[in-house]
């Protein structure tokens, strides 16, 4: 017996090894892309393009979703919306380069106070909010917590209701107490950089994921422990705090859209997209066939459109020929 615990423990040494070298690797290989600002007392990381001449621009914040960073949704659009329009990328609390300095169980409305706090340390008032997943439901507590600010949404495969079941036990495991510390700075990384690509695949699916997507947004700056773990703290408490949330969306008036593939097997759009579409009052609901859990990379340009519709002074920004695209969507 006791061999066997020194050669775990001579194991578990060698992997927290391996992941402090990697981590370190991981910091000096992804450098900031945007500017780090202290908000609340915690590092934000910002990235802003276009609206550079124009003080009035419409304003349009990006709020990635789980497993990822700002970058993902600026891969997705950047280039796609006039440089008249101000585009806002922040990392959410604990993702990509900005600090959580939150509890461990925080809410996607503790997220989202946050997020309302960077945008007026940046002069932001008024702005339109764009959210992918996980950053549906902070988008939406955004409009809850901030409607005078948040002037219009855009939901992208949300998953923003309550569901029967449980996330995956790694993430459960993860953001418990010392075993999750202990689980992320030992085990995490080694695995998680080695399943990543089968786990693209399946979160893009049945769209194909895009050429070095993973090397483009930085996402092993996910597999570091601080990271994967604020990672799974979000991902655990979810399920309860959406359970809360929901209930208050009927008072969410702004104008939006939902888009969402009839193929997400990461979320499914019975639950969330068509949950929405019944709470809010002025929403529509937009189901792209064939496509999957990544609609803002297979249907950019479509969704591009859309944003620019509700954009506040998006009529004026209109490209030339006319109407955005409605998208090749069934609205509803």
């Amino acid at each position: 017996m006791f061999p066997v615990l020194i050669v775990i423990l001579v194991l578990a040494l060698f992997l927290a090894g391996y992941t402090e070298l990697r981590r370190r690797q991981i910091q000096r290989r992804n450098p900031p892309a945007g500017i780090l600002l202290q908000v609340d007392g915690a590092q934000v990381h910002v990235i802003e393009d276009g609206g550079q001449a124009d003080p009035g621009a419409p304003v349009v914040l990006f709020v990635h979703g789980a497993s990822g960073n700002g970058q993902d949704l600026r891969l997705a659009f950047s280039g796609l919306l006039p440089e008249a329009v101000r585009c806002v990328y922040i990392d959410r609390p604990g993702l990509g380069h900005s600090d959580r300095r939150l509890p461990a169980d925080a809410a996607p409305r503790d997220q989202a106070r946050r997020l309302l706090a960077t945008m007026t340390a940046l002069g932001h008032e008024v702005f339109t909010v764009v959210g992918h997943s996980f950053g549906a439901a902070v988008a939406a507590a955004m409009a809850l917590e901030a409607p005078a600010r948040v002037q219009a949404l855009v939901f992208l495969a949300p998953a923003t209701h309550p569901w029967n079941g449980k996330v995956a036990w790694y993430y459960r495991l993860s953001a418990l107490p010392v075993i999750g510390w202990l689980f992320c700075r030992v085990i995490a990384l080694p695995v998680a950089e080695r399943v990543a690509p089968l786990s693209m695949r399946h979160v893009f699916a049945p769209d194909p994921v895009p050429p070095a997507y993973d090397a483009r947004i930085g996402l092993e700056l996910l597999f570091r422990p601080e990271s994967f773990r604020s990672n799974a703290c979000d991902l655990a408490a979810f399920n309860r705090h959406l359970a809360d949330q929901a209930r208050l969306y009927p008072r969410i008036g702004q104008p939006a859209v939902i888009v969402t593939g009839d193929q997400d097997g990461v979320v499914w759009p019975s639950i969330h997209s068509r949950g929405l579409k019944r709470d809010l009052p002025a929403a529509r609901l937009i189901e792209l066939p064939g496509a999957g859990h990544m609609p803002q990379h297979a249907h950019a340009a479509e969704i591009a459109a859309h944003i620019l519709t509700l954009a506040d002074g998006a009529r004026a920004l209109q490209p030339a020929g006319g109407e955005p695209a409605p998208g090749a969507g069934r609205p509803s």
